[in-house]
């Protein structure tokens, strides 16, 4: 039986939902050990984030 629309919309939500909260973490031990920078931060995040998120699509 394939999944429903809501199902699918529902997936989608977790997969980012657990996107950002990994690419938080990863952000806090950047900024903890010094790497990231308030000038640097959004490029970085905006990196991790794509990072992360190519890694859980390969778990599709």
């Amino acid at each position: 039986m394939a999944p429903s629309q809501k199902d699918t919309n529902l997936l989608k939500f977790k997969k980012e939902e657990l996107a950002l909260k990994v690419t938080k973490e990863i952000m806090v031990k950047f900024i903890e050990i010094g790497r990231v920078t308030p000038s640097s931060f959004q490029e970085t995040f905006r990196s991790v984030h794509s990072e992360v998120k190519k890694g859980l699509s390969l778990n599709d």
